[in-house]
């Protein structure tokens, strides 16, 4: 099961229980989405509450990444298991994303609004 909120600089979902194929075509219909509209997305994916994934799903998420590695601007991944910190590792060879890994949500949107204020400092 998963939550998705559009935030004004990211994309938010969070993971609870299973990540299956069906979140994950939920997760890409919502960042497809973000893409047609307003370019290139920000993501925060907050992992502490998934218990597993399915293995259909985690394919499909590496041909998603391969086929938008252009698609995402920064990727900030919360979770404390060491096997999702080695995939977020693993997804920055598919992806052009800036990806960084953190203990909390607080820090992983202060991180994504970082971004934001330097792309408004640009072009002001």
């Amino acid at each position: 099961m998963l939550t998705i909120s559009h935030e004004p600089n990211y994309v938010h979902v969070a993971v609870m229980s299973e990540f299956s194929i069906h979140d994950f075509r939920e997760f890409e219909e919502n960042v497809l989405y973000e893409i047609r509209f307003h370019g290139a997305v920000n993501l925060l994916f907050d992992l502490t509450e998934m218990l597993g994934y399915t293995l259909d799903m985690a394919l499909e998420e590496i041909k998603f990444a391969r086929e938008h590695r252009k698609d995402f601007k920064r990727v900030a991944v919360v979770a404390d298991d060491q096997w999702v910190t080695w995939s977020a590792w693993l997804n920055q060879l598919l992806s052009d994303a800036e990806i960084e890994v953190f203990d909390d949500v607080e820090s992983a949107q202060s991180w994504l609004n970082q971004l934001s204020l330097s792309d408004a400092e640009a072009t002001a």
